[in-house]
């Protein structure tokens, strides 16, 4: 098939957030009362939002999940991702050529919330690639593995989501862009904070990248 628009993730798949992000989150849960290993926290949260876990957390902690714990969690998250955050090798590369193979049909379509999306690919340079073309799992009806975020970018980019290419990964992004109707394409580069290629392919995905300069040979 040869595709029209390219539908990237964003968190592990362009930009290496999900180690810090987790840190924070890890150490925060901790300091609530929840002794949780670093990667049984990757484990427990990758792919997901903090607040769809709420009851999760408050099981462990015995607290409610509250506004002012998550509007910490935000701004503690964010200091360290502004200060340490790299884009995922090959990102640059990759995401250049098939934007100017796509005349600029490409999207990111996260289950962040829209701040951290923008201000993490304006920190690792990506950000003119995608301007005006950022979708959030906040902003929507429900978010991944909901298809609801892919399914909007796709109908701003005035491509059918069948001939888009959707790049995730985790389970639950593969599960939200195969809803979509959409083609996706695991990532898989290491094991931590991505899901494994079996898993990914378990999901629905038709291929496993373990790097991005894969990507433009994928378009057909």
């Amino acid at each position: 098939m040869k595709f029209e628009a390219i539908l990237f993730d964003c968190d592990g798949v362009l930009v290496d957030s999900e180690a810090i992000t987790n840190g924070v989150l890890c150490t925060m849960l901790n300091e609530s009362g929840w002794a949780l290993a670093p990667d049984e926290c990757m484990r427990l949260f990758i792919g997901k939002t903090v607040r769809s876990e709420a009851a999760r957390i408050q099981a462990h902690t015995g607290k409610p999940l509250t506004d002012a714990w998550m509007a910490e969690f935000y701004q503690r998250r964010n200091v360290r991702l502004e200060a340490e955050l790299q884009a995922i090798d090959g990102a640059l590369d990759a995401v250049a050529a098939v934007h100017a193979r796509l005349a600029g049909r490409i999207a990111c379509a996260s289950g962040a919330d829209r701040y951290k999306v923008e201000m993490q690919l304006e920190k690792v340079g990506l950000a003119p690639y995608f301007a005006g073309r950022v979708f959030s799992g906040h902003e929507m009806p429900a978010t991944k593995p909901a298809p609801d975020v892919y399914l909007a970018a796709a109908a701003a980019l005035g491509v059918p989501p069948q001939r888009c290419l959707v790049v995730e990964d985790t389970v639950t992004g593969v599960t939200a862009g195969v809803a979509a109707g959409a083609t996706v394409v695991g990532f898989s580069p290491s094991a931590v904070g991505h899901g494994s290629p079996e898993a990914l392919r378990g999901a629905g995905a038709v291929h496993v990248m373990v790097h991005l300069s894969e990507l433009p040979a994928l378009l057909g």
